[in-house]
């Protein structure tokens, strides 16, 4: 049995970093490997709007954590923050670090997930796609081949579930298990832009 101890600590650690972004961040190198997947890129154009992680942190032996910080989008411009936290208990173990977009079928969507506070329930779904650089020396320098795994091909032709569809694409390291389910999100509006009288 895992001791409160350590899920105390790692509740601590999650809980110790910065606070939510307040300033806007460049993540449009995340959003356009998951725009060159063929599976994926579609959900742009019809989507209401989407929430982007550049990277997300997981790691566990028993007792597993993850973490991450992203930004939301409606018609291509930042309208908040969001930030990530799952803390489950169960067979895993190892570390890894991978990106997330999910898409908002519409407005009503967007709405739920904005509301405050987000979770996702015990039937929630990502799809997993894989991408495999591919780096060509010379004048053009390096060029990354995005794609979806065969899996992934075959679960992303499905549709949105609750209005809302779950892409996630590895960018390092190994781990037993990668859910979504259970995961927790804090959601806070771009301030506005105050102006001098």
């Amino acid at each position: 049995m895992v001791s409160r101890k350590w899920i105390l600590a790692l509740l601590l650690v999650g809980a110790s970093g910065p606070g939510l972004a307040q300033q806007v961040e460049d993540f449009s190198a995340a959003i356009e490997m998951f725009r060159q997947v063929p599976e994926v890129g579609p959900y742009f154009d019809s989507a209401y709007g989407f929430a982007v992680w550049d990277s997300i942190a997981r790691g566990g032996l028993g007792v597993g954590a993850a973490t991450g910080r992203g930004q939301v989008y409606v018609n291509g411009q930042v309208t908040g923050f969001s930030r990530l936290i799952d803390v489950s208990i169960g067979l895993q173990a190892g570390g890894q670090a991978y990106r997330q977009i999910i898409f908002f079928e519409d407005r009503w969507a967007y709405d739920e997930f904005t509301r405050g506070n987000f979770e996702f329930d015990a039937s929630a779904a990502a799809v997993a796609v894989a991408a495999s650089a591919q780096t060509s020396s010379g004048t053009q320098g390096s060029q990354a081949t995005v794609g979806a795994s065969g899996a992934g091909r075959a679960l992303a032709n499905g549709s949105y579930q609750n209005g809302l569809r779950v892409f996630t694409l590895a960018i390092g390291g190994l781990m037993a298990q990668a859910t979504i389910a259970g995961q927790k999100y804090n959601f806070r509006s771009v301030l506005p832009v105050s102006t001098p009288n």
